[in-house]
């Protein structure tokens, strides 16, 4: 079996932090019973040997095809390992450093008696910062271990949103924002039906999806297509497209192959009878009032992720409506096109961030890794009489689980 040389070097990596976690073990459990240090000491040699083998040979097991679910929490779970070893890693790094340092500067200032052979003895590794670092890591491994049971614990976020320049006819129009579903992390479809139920519960007068329908191919959906297609309303159903929509993170066999997928992607939409719009806008009507509902193609700020929104496009021909919402996956559309040149936008829907499925909110505090990435990545923002709501996702990518930011069903009010 011939691996890449990137493989190889990870695999390196992942030997020698795992040697390094080790020595940190010994140090803690030097006065532990002879069956304890065996039991720990074993455990590691055993967790590190699985998590090499899977990630060598994981791809030829093809575990996905016989339980998607146990394909899914493996890798997760080596992740998270992996992720733990290295603050553990880092605390390591920081006490030999000072050991090193402590040791030069002595060796420099003491004088050695050559004739009887005196040399200044590497200071033993520190217990305390070694106890710090395993400490650390345990509680990150033990915080996303516990996530796990969070991926489909939906949760309903009520919102009224107050506008001068709301047409009368939209007074009280109830709106269900559901964004980045991820169907390709969905295996637990019973507990996806509870999160479409609560959709429905809502009972909004209109949906909106803010893209990301899938994690790179449109197969996805063949599972869960029946079940989303019951997510219906009043005033119909109206989506975009997210950056995984358009496979750019899968290697395809041919150009063709890729185009071919989406066009499947945008076909799925439709039977669902989801409205998928495209750079383009459409007219919505209620109790005699009307206004825009704008939807884009992803575009983003940032560089990492593509562009092919084309505002220029999808605002045509809207000047004649008073109210306009705009559906843009990425929340960086916000301040790099939104707010500067586009100010009849009243309201923008977003998603993408997911919150990074990793943060706190609670009352007085609200804080994830993701903020300094997104400036705006959960919730509500305004500038002006401008407003944008960036959801905080349905599904989840890479990482099953959610830790302190839950999946989302937003419902707003306008008022």
């Amino acid at each position: 079996m011939h691996l890449p040389i990137r493989t190889i070097a990870i695999v390196i990596f992942m030997l020698l932090t795992d040697w390094y976690v080790f020595q940190a073990v010994k140090v803690v459990a030097n006065n532990a019973h002879k069956n304890i240090k065996g039991f720990l000491f074993n455990g590691l040699r055993i967790i590190s040997g699985f998590s090499v083998f899977f990630f060598i040979f994981g791809n030829n097991l093809h575990i996905e095809k016989w339980n998607a679910d146990l394909n899914i929490y493996i890798y997760a779970t080596i992740f998270i390992l992996f992720i733990a070893k290295i603050i553990v890693l880092v605390f390591l790094i920081l006490d030999d450093t000072q050991r090193l340092l402590f040791w030069g500067g002595r060796k420099l200032v003491k004088k050695v008696n050559k004739s009887q052979n005196i040399t200044e003895p590497m200071l033993s590794r520190s217990t305390f910062m070694s106890w710090i670092g395993l400490g650390l890591g345990s509680s990150l491994l033990g915080t996303l271990m516990y996530g796990f049971s969070n991926m489909y614990r939906y949760r309903v976020e009520k919102i009224a949103l107050s506008y001068p320049d709301l047409p009368i006819g939209f007074k009280g129009l109830k709106i269900v924002h559901i964004s980045d579903i991820h169907s390709g992390s969905l295996t637990n479809h019973k507990a996806v039906a509870k999160g479409v139920q609560m959709i429905l519960d809502c009972k909004p007068d209109i949906i909106l999806f803010t893209g990301d329908l899938v994690n790179n191919e449109a197969d996805e959906m063949k599972q869960l297509k029946a079940l989303f297609s019951i997510v219906k309303a009043p005033m119909g159903v109206y989506s975009t497209l997210g950056n995984h929509d358009y496979g750019d993170y899968k290697k395809w066999n041919s150009p063709e192959a890729k185009i071919e997928n989406l066009e499947t992607l945008k076909a799925i939409h439709a039977e669902m009878g989801w409205r998928l719009l495209m750079n383009e806008h459409v007219v919505v009507e209620k109790n005699g009032s009307k206004l825009a509902l704008l939807g884009i193609e992803n575009w983003s700020a940032t560089s990492n992720f593509p562009k092919y929104g084309k505002m220029k496009e999808a605002i045509v021909g809207t000047d004649q409506y008073p109210f306009k919402i705009l559906l843009s996956h990425d929340p960086s559309h916000w301040n790099a096109e939104i707010v500067p040149f586009y100010s009849d936008i009243q309201l923008m829907l977003s998603g993408h961030t997911h919150g990074m499925q990793f943060g706190v909110e609670i009352p007085g505090i609200r804080w994830s890794p993701i903020q300094y990435y997104y400036k705006q990545w959960a919730g509500l923002y305004q500038s002006g009489n401008q407003k944008l709501y960036v959801n905080r996702g349905f599904g989840c990518i890479g990482y099953p689980g959610r830790v302190g930011i839950l999946p989302e069903i937003t419902l707003i009010e306008l008022i």
